[in-house]
């Protein structure tokens, strides 16, 4: 049986959050519940975890993958923007561990029948939270080729944009594009074949990856969760945050950097006016990646990066 998802830098999170007995912790990306599993173990007996996800099926795993330690966890179905939201009813204000892990499980790739994976033929659907309204399909039918390309190249960074929106616009006047297949041979059409052969990923990599994080607004509820994560933490209360592309990690670093600036009033400025205080410190100022034993054992953590902060 194939598991749920294999959790990647386990160890390193585990060490950066500082996990330790009776504390609270906030999992906000349970996923296949690797990583909350890993803390209950360290939490516990008295120790007390937040789990959150948008996809209904993380939250049903977690209700069996984390069944030993239910009595002393608090599951929530929705985005992790509404941390503040699911503490109050829990009557809890802050925490001493927060973590984001901003990949998909291996679940939702192979088997949720989303049209994750450009590897299945299954509807382009790619919605995280199923109660969402928009899908993949949507956006890929509806919108003109102007905004098709701004999509693919603002939050896939892909190269051959025009070429795609072009050839997708023009396929969609024959009929809808309904599969994960349609896309992909469109994609494939619209790269010239010498390119795909000197490429060291799928030439549908970075189409999938755009309309994934356009349908989820990703880059958008990352940004409003960081934001606001600083007020969540309890005094000496770590962050960690696992990103798997440059746009998310891009965000979390700036963000980070930020927190970590106090004054921010014109080195002219005779004394402080903007009253900015330090919010966090950097646990690690270079940034952490799996090292070769754990991508050999699981590829897809190759790309993961991690960054860590504490509250001040």
């Amino acid at each position: 049986m194939q598991p749920y998802h294999i959790p990647v830098m386990t160890k390193e999170i585990i060490h950066y959050l500082d996990c330790k007995p009776g504390k609270i912790y906030a999992d906000c990306t349970l996923g296949g519940s690797g990583h909350a599993k890993a803390i209950c173990e360290k939490i516990m007996p008295n120790g007390i975890l937040i789990g959150i996800d948008q996809d209904k099926d993380a939250i049903e795993n977690a209700k069996s993958a984390l069944n030993p330690y239910l009595s002393n966890i608090h599951l929530f179905h929705g985005n992790f923007v509404r941390l503040s939201e699911f503490l109050s009813e829990c009557n809890i204000s802050k925490v001493d561990g927060i973590l984001l892990d901003l990949g998909l499980s291996l679940h939702q790739i192979n088997s949720s029948k989303r049209g994750f994976s450009f590897n299945n033929i299954e509807p382009l659907d790619m919605r995280m939270d199923t109660d969402s309204n928009i899908k993949a399909e949507n956006l890929i039918n509806k919108l003109d080729e102007t905004d098709l390309e701004k999509l693919l190249r603002n939050y896939g960074e892909e190269p051959w944009a025009r070429n795609i929106a072009r050839n997708i616009v023009k396929a969609r006047k024959d009929c809808e594009i309904k599969t994960s297949a349609q896309l992909v041979q469109i994609i494939s059409d619209s790269i010239p074949k010498k390119v795909q052969y000197k490429q060291r990923i799928h030439p549908a990599t970075r189409v999938f990856m755009a309309l994934r994080i356009a349908v989820n607004k990703e880059l958008e509820m990352l940004s409003l969760f960081m934001d606001n994560v600083a007020g969540l933490l309890n005094p000496k209360g770590r962050l960690c945050v696992l990103t798997f592309h440059s746009l998310e990690d891009r965000i979390v670093k700036q963000k980070i950097k930020e927190m970590e600036k106090e004054c921010i009033c014109p080195p002219n400025f005779p004394k402080c006016v903007c009253n900015k205080t330090k919010l966090l410190r950097a646990l690690n100022k270079k940034v952490i990646v799996p090292d070769k034993e754990e991508i050999n054992i699981n590829p897809m953590s190759r790309s993961a990066k991690l960054r860590a902060a504490e509250a001040v």
